[in-house]
């Protein structure tokens, strides 16, 4: 019975009901993001964001072991607040947290999945997780991509997370089947930059070509999602050279401080933000609110 596991806010539920646009935000990005207060004000603007563009946001997230699909502006206070003490929650870690009825930060991969129980097929994030550098040795692959070739979500981000590697990520990704799409681009946007080396499969020019795509893919019984890359607004858009520094300098520090798995995004992305003196978290920001805004543009189109 989901509904014992499973809390909708009245305000999603009802436009679930009716076939209204929904959108699903992650909450990782407020706990393990950001630093408190930014990442819970940059939260209620991303919501406000999926409004203005005519959906229902639904911020997903678990308090006190019960999973929200839409949570309330006291909830995103709570969990930004607590930060990174916040269990940063995926897939395997879901049954323990609500278990043990504990507070959790859902990523990209467990919230597609908890987006998926509520019937909730468009969800808008900052970049998804990848394939690590150094996955070679390390195999270190984010459970993004595996939730990505079997949930049925799209997903709308910057590209994949430029502390990866690009490259061999979308490597898996064609392996699993996960079509890569560019809005309005055919070269794969690098999270901080639109700079890239790296071609998309397919470009699609409006929301209404995204949404007829999804709606044909999943009609036809062919599972998972697909990744729609839209590129950083240019106003927010870092030097490559810079951003790519700050990235090696990051790295090298992870490396010899010996951090791995779970805390090794959150550690990457504050001292790129430290190394760029606050840049990358203004780039971080907006580019967030780009991707709620086209977001919501194809959850309308898509429930029409």
């Amino acid at each position: 019975m989901l509904e014992n596991y499973l809390d909708i806010h009245p305000e999603v539920a009802t436009a679930l009901n009716l076939d209204k646009p929904v959108v699903a935000l992650e909450s990782t990005i407020i706990s393990h993001g950001m630093p408190y207060p930014r990442n819970v004000d940059t939260a209620l603007k991303v919501e406000q964001a999926v409004r203005e563009n005519g959906a229902v946001p639904a911020t997903i997230g678990i308090v006190k072991g019960r999973p929200k699909v839409g949570m309330t502006p006291k909830e995103i206070e709570s969990l930004g607040k607590a930060g990174q003490r916040v269990i940063k929650t995926s897939r395997r870690d879901i049954p323990f947290i609500i278990t043990r009825k504990l507070d959790g930060a859902t990523t990209v991969a467990s919230t597609m999945i908890l987006a998926d129980m509520a019937g909730i097929k468009v969800f808008a994030t900052g970049g998804i997780g990848g394939v690590h550098r150094g996955a070679q040795q390390s195999f270190d692959i984010s459970a993004d991509l595996l939730e990505l070739a079997q949930t049925d979500v799209a997903v709308v981000c910057a590209g994949i997370k430029s502390i990866l590697d690009i490259g061999l990520t979308l490597e898996y990704l064609e392996t699993q089947g996960v079509p890569v799409v560019g809005y309005q681009t055919e070269m794969l946007p690098a999270f901080y930059t639109q700079e890239s080396e790296y071609g998309v499969d397919y470009q699609l020019d409006t929301p209404e070509q995204i949404a007829s795509v999804m709606k044909t893919k999943w009609k036809m019984g062919l599972k998972g999602g697909m990744v729609i890359a839209n590129p950083i607004p240019v106003q927010y858009s870092m030097n490559k050279v810079v951003i790519d520094s700050a990235i090696a300098d990051a790295l090298d520090e992870m490396e010899k401080k010996g951090i791995s798995g779970k805390a090794s995004t959150p550690f990457l992305l504050a001292k790129v933000a430290e190394k760029t003196a606050g840049e990358s978290l203004k780039s971080n920001i907006g580019l967030v609110l780009n991707n709620a805004k086209l977001a919501a543009q194809i959850a309308v189109n898509y429930s029409k």
